[in-house]
């Protein structure tokens, strides 16, 4: 793996990414994977964003409109099925990352997406059915995804904001759900993880720490967010990461 190296556009892509995690829920792995995997390789960038990412997720899924138990607790029990197809979906992606060329998940990703937010934009909500069926299919996608390409909120978010105008439920659930994936990735890229230079933790670890920052930030940002913007404003999130 090469030594990763502290330069001026990482802070910045860091810093805007946490910011916008902390306003909108989403986007950090999405806008990280998107500027390093062409320095680095898209599996050697998962690495490299794995805990800050985690961090973040782990920070919105916990903290913020009740406390931390009521926040870990609720949504555990309640989606405990999503969680679970996730868990195999993401199990699922890391072995694609690994056999084969992401791309090709990555060109049908954006197509699919694409397609959700321009429709959505439009005014042509698509309401996806709030079954079991549904969930668990929409669960083992995301995961299947998020495990190969680290783009979980993609997908899910095309899920959440079907079933759900609650900013807080989709921020949290979310959050859990992509934390679950870097779980995942780390105990299946645990021998890649382990090669990782110690200058490079060094520097990951200030990015962790400037990140944490910016989801802090941002997340005061978002909190005076009315419902409505925060739904226009995560569509073109979407749209522009297509």
């Amino acid at each position: 793996m090469k030594t990763l190296t502290l330069e001026v556009w990482l802070i910045a892509l860091f810093l805007v990414a946490s910011l916008l995690h902390g306003i909108a829920g989403m986007g950090f792995p999405l806008i990280t994977i998107g500027a390093l995997s062409s320095p680095y390789g898209l599996a050697e960038a998962i690495i490299i964003v794995l805990i800050p990412t985690a961090v973040l997720n782990l920070i919105a899924w916990l903290f913020g409109n009740g406390s931390i138990w009521h926040n870990f607790s609720h949504y555990l029990r309640k989606y405990w099925m999503l969680i679970v197809v996730s868990v195999i979906g993401s199990a699922l992606g890391v072995y694609l990352l690994l056999v084969m060329n992401s791309a090709y998940l990555m060109l049908t990703l954006a197509v699919a997406v694409l397609w959700y937010a321009i429709m959505s934009l439009l005014g042509k909500k698509i309401v996806l059915p709030n079954n079991l069926v549904s969930l668990m299919i929409i669960g083992l996608v995301a995961g299947v995804i998020g495990g190969a390409t680290n783009a979980t909120s993609s997908v899910l978010l095309m899920y959440l904001l079907s079933i759900s105008d609650d900013k807080f439920t989709i921020i949290k659930l979310g959050n859990l759900c992509y934390f679950v994936n870097k779980l995942v990735q780390a105990i299946i890229l645990k021998d890649a993880i382990m090669s990782v230079p110690s200058q490079t933790w060094v520097v990951i670890a200030f990015l962790t720490v400037l990140s944490v920052v910016g989801i802090v930030l941002g997340g005061r940002l978002g909190s005076c967010l009315p419902k409505e913007k925060f739904r226009l404003l995560t569509l073109v999130i979407l749209l522009l990461l297509a």
